[in-house]
């Protein structure tokens, strides 16, 4: 547990992102089953880079926290900003 320390950050924060990209998804009218197969994939994905990069990335962690926390802001962004004209046409 106290290799992925430094992870953790990022782990949390990656839910978080797939709950935006879900969002997002519901927003663009995507067939649910459709998105739910590449959540899958991108989830077995990660699983495998993170059970097999793990060690390797253990000296990059401070870059793969700010690239990945970076990423996760500019697509919360991205959600909100796509939003708003719903949001907007909903005041009126």
């Amino acid at each position: 547990m106290k290799e992925l320390k430094p992870f953790l950050a990022l782990l949390v924060f990656g839910n978080i992102e797939n709950l935006i990209l879900a969002a997002q998804g519901v927003a663009a009218h995507v067939d649910p089953i459709i998105l739910s197969i590449l959540s899958l994939i991108a989830v077995v994905c990660w699983l495998l880079i993170g059970t097999f990069g793990t060690k390797l990335a253990m000296k990059y962690s401070r870059y793969i926290n700010f690239i990945g926390g970076f990423a996760i802001f500019i697509l919360g962004i991205q959600a909100m900003i796509e939003s708003l004209p719903g949001m907007l046409t909903f005041f009126h």
